[in-house]
């Protein structure tokens, strides 16, 4: 004859670590499906899908007008999108965000470019040049130095 448990939660506490166990394998295996993705970085605060297409579309096509800091902005409210490549939002939104990012890169690189040339060329690299270009000599090429 077997003997019975005295505490008859004995058997559930013992196989719940197995239980547990199992179950992570399986999470971590398999997406989980409780899980909720959101397309903007506040999670469920942010946007819906539609209107986060529309500001997405809205930063793209306002970073052309001289606001290319807004392409960086896109990037960083939208961070979800451009991190998952396989992710469900929405083609067009992903569309957005990516070309923002090929957008801020190619502006800071141009940006460092023309700043490096400037601060390491200097009157070597532009000669007489240099004179016109830089900006910390109109006051006396004004003469607005003399009243100080």
């Amino acid at each position: 004859m077997e003997a019975t448990p005295s505490n008859p939660t004995h058997n559930i506490i013992s196989t719940a670590p197995a239980a547990a166990i199992s179950m992570n394998a399986s999470v971590a295996s398999h997406r989980n499906p409780l899980r909720v993705d959101w397309p903007t970085v506040d999670g469920p605060l942010g946007l819906t899908e539609q209107d986060s297409v529309d500001y997405a579309r809205r930063f793209f096509n306002f970073g052309f007008l001289l606001l290319p800091w807004l392409w960086a902005v896109n990037c960083f409210y939208f961070w979800p999108v451009l991190r998952r490549p396989n992710s469900h939002y929405q083609p067009e939104l992903r569309r957005y965000v990516v070309r923002s990012a090929i957008g801020f890169a190619v502006f800071a690189v141009l940006l460092s470019t023309w700043a490096l040339t400037f601060s390491i060329g200097g009157e070597r690299l532009f000669g007489h040049a240099w004179d016109k270009l830089v900006m910390y000599n109109v006051a006396e090429k004004y003469g607005l130095t003399g009243w100080i």
